[in-house]
C-alpha cells in the first residue's frame, strides 16, 4: 500500500526550484539565453525574466516544466547549482 504523504512529497519535489539567481546561473552555465529557455517551457521570454529575477513565479505547469528543465541543467552543472561559479 502506498503511503500518500510520501505521494505529496513527490508533487512537491517535482515542482520545486532553485533559488531565481541559480536558475538564472544554471541557464548561463549552459550557454543559453532567455529565449532559448522561454522557447523550451513554451513561454514568452519576459517570463523567463521575471522567473530569474525572482518577481513572478510560474504557474502549476511551467513551473513543472521548468522545474524538471532545471534539474536537468543541474545534472549538467552541479557546481553551480550547489551556488558554486560558473563551471567553464
Amino acid at each position: 500500500m502506498s503511503d500518500p504523504l510520501r505521494r505529496d512529497n513527490v508533487l512537491v519535489d517535482a515542482d520545486t526550484l532553485p533559488p531565481p539567481h541559480i536558475r538564472r546561473q544554471l541557464r548561463i552555465a549552459a550557454n543559453l539565453t532567455q529565449e532559448e529557455v522561454a522557447e523550451v517551457i513554451g513561454v514568452r521570454r519576459l517570463a523567463i525574466v521575471g522567473w530569474e529575477a525572482g518577481h513572478t513565479q510560474p504557474h502549476r505547469s511551467n513551473r513543472l516544466k521548468y522545474a524538471e528543465f532545471l534539474r536537468g541543467l543541474a545534472k549538467k552543472h552541479p557546481t553551480v547549482a550547489q551556488g558554486g561559479s560558473r563551471e567553464d
